[in-house]
C-alpha cells in the first residue's frame, strides 16, 4: 500500500481525530461543537477508544457545549510510550496537560467507569479546573471486584471472549450480534492495543480497583454539582457504586436507568444525551 493509500485509509477511520501533546503524551482526540468545553473520559473495556465509547452521544452534546473526548494513554490512538507507568498520577497528569495544551481553564467532566474515577481524582486533586462533573457507572471508590470487571480486565483477544463481554456489557440483547463482537475483537487485536491492556490491569485485579479509588474524605469534599448515572442491571460497577457516590457527594444528584447494563450512554443515548445536556445547561446558582 503507498503511503497516500495509507493517508486516505486513516482518514477514513473516525476514531482518528486531532493530535497534540498533552503532558508528553501525543494524544488523539475529538474536538467538535463550540460553548463551554466538556471533556468526556472513556471506559477501560479491551479496543476502546473516545470514538467507540462516545459515538452515539457526542453530535446531541456538541449542539450545546465544545465536546473533547481524547484517548487516554494506552488506549485507542494516543501514543504509547516505552516502559510507560500505568496508574492515575500519569492519566489525571495527561488530561490536566490536554486542558492546558487547548488552553482550557475549566471544563466540565463526564467520565464513564474507568473514566468516571479518573474525572473523580481529576476535581480532587485539581477542583479549580472543573465546573461540574457527570460520573456514569463509575469506578473511584472501594469495592470488591465484580465478575464482570474481572472478565473485562482480564480479557484474552478472541471472538468468543469478546462476545462473551458483550452480554456482560449490555442489558439489551439487540445491541450484541456476531457482527459487533468482530468489530470490537478486531479493534482489541490492533498493534499495540492488547500489549498496553494487558499491562494495565494483571491479577490479581482487585488491586487495580483501590488503586483507582479516590478516599471517603476527599470524594465528601468534592465542592462540585455533580450528576450520578448507573444502569439498574449493569452486571461491571454495581449500582450501589452509585448510590453510595450520591450519599457522599453534598452537591450530587443520581438518575438510574432501568433495562440498562453498563453502556447507559449506548442503551439510553438520546436519554443520556438530553440528561447531561440539560445538567450541564443550567444556569449556575448566584452567589450571595
Amino acid at each position: 500500500m503507498s503511503a497516500s493509500s495509507s493517508e486516505q485509509v486513516m482518514e477514513r477511520n473516525p476514531e482518528i481525530a486531532q493530535s497534540i501533546s498533552a503532558a508528553g503524551i501525543r494524544t488523539n482526540y475529538h474536538d467538535v461543537g463550540s460553548g463551554d468545553p466538556v471533556l468526556l473520559i472513556h471506559g477501560s473495556g479491551p479496543g476502546v477508544s473516545a470514538w467507540a465509547n462516545w459515538r452515539l452521544v457526542m453530535p446531541a452534546l456538541a449542539e450545546r457545549a465544545r465536546v473533547i473526548a481524547p484517548d487516554m494513554a494506552g488506549f485507542g490512538y494516543s501514543e504509547r510510550t516505552v516502559n510507560f507507568t500505568y496508574g492515575m498520577n500519569a492519566w489525571v497528569r495527561q488530561a490536566v496537560g490536554l486542558l492546558d495544551a487547548l488552553e482550557i481553564e475549566r471544563a466540565d467532566l463526564v467520565g464513564n467507569s474507568f473514566g468516571g474515577g479518573l474525572a473523580l481524582a481529576l476535581a480532587i486533586r485539581h477542583p479549580e479546573r472543573v465546573r461540574r462533573l457527570v460520573l456514569m457507572g463509575s469506578v473511584g471508590m472501594p469495592f470488591p471486584i465484580t465478575p464482570g470487571l474481572d472478565a473485562v480486565w482480564g480479557y484474552k483477544p478472541s471472538f468468543e471472549a469478546m462476545r462473551k463481554l458483550l452480554d456482560i456489557f449490555a442489558h439489551d440483547r439487540r445491541l450484541v450480534n456476531d457482527e459487533l463482537a468482530q468489530l470490537r475483537y478486531e479493534a482489541s487485536i490492533r498493534p499495540g492495543f492488547q500489549e498496553s491492556f494487558s499491562a494495565m490491569f494483571p491479577a490479581p485485579r482487585q488491586r487495580w480497583v483501590d488503586a483507582l479509588a479516590s478516599s471517603e474524605a476527599d470524594i465528601r469534599r468534592i465542592p462540585h454539582e455533580t450528576l450520578i448515572v448507573h444502569g439498574r442491571e449493569d452486571q461491571v460497577i454495581p449500582l450501589s457504586n452509585s448510590i453510595t457516590l450520591a450519599d457522599w457527594i453534598a452537591r450530587s444528584q443520581l438518575h438510574v436507568y432501568g433495562h440498562c447494563g453498563h453502556w447507559t450512554q449506548i442503551e439510553h443515548s438520546t436519554r443520556f444525551a438530553r440528561l447531561v445536556g440539560d445538567f450541564l445547561a443550567e444556569p449556575e446558582p448566584r452567589k450571595g
